[in-house]
């Protein structure tokens, strides 16, 4: 019999989009029950055309906007989302989530919708391109040098994402894209899509993103990566043997695709040999290791699947699993009262964790312990195995996908990095010790291995956000079997979808191309003399309206005396010997004799270059990279060079950032400092509730 369940819809090229009766259509099921809810089906669905609108449509709208006007709509979107929050937790009910697990999915995925946004506008300049890195001089007079830069990629970001997290796993990677200037096709999986679906469509409804920026193929799509090239970015989430698919694609191959993937990973928890059954580190490693087999009922890439434990303790250790499993854990309908961890995604999910349970058993595993988990067609036990041996190669190698986890014992701590190292490139594993070189030894033994370690002890117990919980501030992927790839990791992740490419030119050139003055490019100067003879504007008297980049100002030289020295020594009470002892300071090889503190000059430079009456510069709130070059001595001169390096409007705010690069010279023309002076400067003046006062 034909099922009449709805299929779930696509959003391409500006429209929602289903096809006219199907031909076939693949049923998706409630987890709890096993009737059919849903149908997917993308039976004629315009892939190509998906791939071009975004090019074109969703590249030129996204290229209008800065990185803070990009991460200020990211923000505002995860404002809207949180009042859809009910709503997707209901709905996230039918694939098997308990309440606890939409914190995880829909929470988390909203949370890093705002720490991407605060990344962005705190880290990234209100501009369309990143510089990377130092300057690099490559002529002896400057008039030649070379940098490094950030720019959006051209084409369309693509996410292929698992089913056991159909929002966070979503948003993670869009927020990013988004950022960078990259338009994202969603491709969800298939037992999950519908809760995505939901989610795009809030967001799309919002009307916050602009248009061509967000498109979702519900259901197969298997001649996506056809149509991509090196202007694309593909992020996959999901098993190592479909990434390996995917990697070998032509598209990959031969025509530069960007790809990165996050799959499979045999994580680890280690327990020190100090963290004995009575300390604080053994109780945070049983309920790290029961709460991370048991979230999403074990359907996390970032699970514990091996419990590595001194030798002799495994029984210890599956006891106290046990005893904590039984009075915290009750399987069932994740909408019935007391229920803590619901079922799998889906009946084949279920038949695939228990032959990879199969597997383990074959290969020597013994069941130590399983919990109770009623009748259904998706619910599984929670279940612990052991192994008399630890390098049995199953156990380092076969992913039960499901609230199962296996207890190995070690013989030393070496021993414990080998084994830990066998699951042959891991997300994430944790280390419980409270013993300092216990922890070194692990910690940067494994660290190769895996893309993070967390560790555990009685100091962060309470605090940790968790051994199975990415952050958006860190990255989250990992080496070898984990994928290879990067997620996550707040501007880092906005950087997997920008080219970073060399730029060489004159300073006048990369000043033009990258909006940040370049140290010999053209300045328009102004000096006192010429200030008060109104025959030139102070930088410092000019709004962000009126303030352009490479406006300087030019002080006269301040002579340095004996006496200057010596009172700014005895009031602020630095007495080093460089700045209060004549025989000590000249037989420093740094020194011709006794010198003045540099923060003296930089104070000195400060009073150079100010305009005193109240103006458009709000505050000073930093120096940056301040760096002393050449000691002043009594009776040498300074002054200040300060041209207006870099301006950084807000969007939200009246005010911006401007960057001042500083430039301290002596009598003889030499260097004496060079430094960043960051200040806040407002975009008119007067101000629109100071005139108004």
């Amino acid at each position: 019999m034909t099922s009449t369940a709805p299929l779930v819809p696509s959003f391409i090229k500006g429209n929602w989009w289903v096809p006219q009766n199907p031909s076939k259509a693949q049923d998706v099921l409630k987890a709890v029950t096993g009737e059919v809810i849903y149908r997917v089906s993308t039976e004629g669905i315009d892939t190509a055309g998906a791939i071009d609108y975004a090019r074109t449509v969703g590249q030129a709208n996204l290229s209008a906007l800065t990185f803070h006007e990009r991460a200020l709509i990211i923000k505002e979107l995860a404002l809207h989302l949180g009042k859809y929050k009910e709503e997707l937790y209901a709905l996230s009910f039918a694939t098997g989530a308990t309440a606890r697990d939409h914190y995880i999915d829909v929470d988390g995925g909203i949370g890093t919708l705002f720490t991407f946004s605060s990344k962005g506008r705190r880290e990234l300049p209100n501009a369309q391109v990143i510089i990377d890195g130092a300057l690099e001089p490559l002529s002896r007079d400057g008039s030649f040098i070379g940098e490094h830069i950030y720019t959006t990629l051209p084409g369309v970001a693509v996410e292929i994402n698992a089913f056991n997290f159909p929002i966070w796993g979503m948003l993670e990677k869009f927020a990013p894209a988004f950022i960078a200037g990259m338009p994202t096709i969603v491709k969800p999986a298939t037992p999950t899509g519908y809760v995505t679906e939901a989610t795009v469509r809030i967001m799309l409804d919002s009307g916050l993103l602009p248009e061509g920026s967000l498109q979702l193929i519900s259901g197969s799509a298997r001649d996506l990566l056809d149509h991509l090239d090196y202007r694309d970015h593909v992020a996959f989430t999901g098993s190592a043997a479909t990434a390996q698919t995917l990697r070998s694609h032509p598209s990959v191959q031969t025509k530069g695709l960007h790809f990165t993937a996050e799959t499979d990973s045999l994580n680890a928890a280690i327990l020190g040999p100090d963290a004995r059954a009575d300390t604080p580190e053994f109780e945070a490693f049983i309920k790290s290791v029961m709460v991370e087999i048991t979230a999403k009922a074990g359907q996390k890439c970032t699970a514990i699947r091996r419990v590595l434990v001194p030798q002799g303790r495994a029984g210890e250790v599956v006891e106290a699993l046990a005893a904590k499993i039984s009075g915290r854990v009750v399987v069932g309908d994740p909408q019935a009262e007391g229920v803590t961890m619901g079922s799998l995604a889906s009946p084949e999910q279920k038949a695939e964790v228990s032959a990879a349970v199969e597997r383990l058993v074959a290969a020597g595993g013994q069941v130590a312990f399983q919990g109770q988990a009623p009748e259904g067609p998706s619910f599984y036990p929670v279940t612990v195995l052991t192994f008399a041996d630890a390098r049995t190669p199953e156990v380092h190698a076969v992913e039960a996908f499901g609230p199962v986890t296996s207890v190995l014992e070690y013989q030393d701590v070496a021993e414990a990095v080998e084994l830990a190292a066998l699951g042959a490139g891991s997300l994430v594993a944790t280390v419980c010790t409270h013993d300092d070189a216990v922890a070194r030894q692990l910690a940067l033994g494994i660290a190769a291995h895996h893309g993070r370690v967390l560790i555990l002890d009685r100091e962060d117990a309470k605090t940790s956000t968790g051994h199975g919980s990415p952050v958006p501030h860190l990255v989250h992927g990992g080496p070898g079997r984990a994928g290879g790839g990067e997620e996550l990791g707040g501007v880092r992740a906005i950087k997997h979808y920008m080219q970073r490419t060399a730029l060489q030119g004159s300073p006048n050139k990369l000043t033009a191309l990258t909006g940040v003055w370049h140290s010999g490019a053209d300045a328009r100067t102004v000096t006192r003399a010429q200030v008060e003879a109104g025959q030139g504007v102070h930088p410092f008297r000019k709004s962000l309206a009126e303030l352009e980049i490479g406006d300087q100002f030019a002080s006269d030289l301040r002579t340095v005396t004996l006496e200057d020295i010596t009172a700014f020594a005895q009031e602020t009470g630095d007495m080093f010997y460089a700045h209060t002892n004549e025989q000590a300071a000249t037989a420093n090889p740094f020194f011709p004799r006794r010198v003045a503190h540099g923060y003296l000059l930089v104070s000195w430079a400060a009073g150079l270059f100010v305009d005193p009456a109240p103006g458009p510069v709000l505050a000073n709130y930093g120096l940056e990279n301040l760096r002393f070059i050449t000691p002043v001595t009594y009776d040498d001169a300074i002054r200040v060079t300060l041209t207006a390096k870099k301006i950084t409007p807000r969007v939200t705010d009246d005010y911006g950032e401007v960057t001042w690069d500083a430039v301290l010279h002596n009598q003889k023309d030499e260097v004496v400092a060079t430094y960043d002076v960051l200040t806040l400067v407002a975009k008119t003046w007067p101000m629109q509730e100071m005139s108004e006062d």
